[in-house]
């Protein structure tokens, strides 16, 4: 038996559709589809200007964003940081973040550890307002 796990992140179910985010949002959370068992993945695209519409920290989960493709910003707690292609940027657990699509939009991977499941996020609804 194959010690390792193949899957095409984009063919993942896209779940934002299923909220009602789309198509400003696709969100393809890859932890099952691969078998993870002490981390979490997820692909993320947003549209251009589309902020998520709730902020979010962990009690445990500890975070790192990898733009892919485009430019992403990111309110983390008090501070807005710019993401480019090929940054990564780590976010502890108690920070709360949220992510909006830069002028062209933006892909990104999201790396959670530990795996410790869909509980341990605390959502905050309207967090990032002008």
């Amino acid at each position: 038996m194959a010690g390792y796990t193949v899957v095409k992140l984009t063919e993942v179910e896209d779940k934002a559709v299923a909220f009602g985010l789309s198509p400003g949002l696709e969100s393809r959370f890859a932890r099952e589809p691969l078998e993870l068992e002490n981390s979490g993945m997820s692909l993320f695209r947003l549209a251009p200007g589309f902020r998520t519409p709730f902020g979010h920290r962990h009690a445990r989960q500890e975070e790192v964003y990898v733009v892919v493709e485009g430019s992403v910003r990111a309110k983390l707690d008090d501070d807005v940081v710019e993401l480019g292609q090929w940054d990564a940027i780590r976010v502890p657990p108690e920070t709360v973040r949220c992510l909006e699509g830069g002028p062209e939009g933006g892909r990104f991977l999201a790396f959670g550890a530990p795996n410790v499941g869909m509980g341990d996020a605390e959502p905050i609804p309207g967090w990032w307002s002008d």
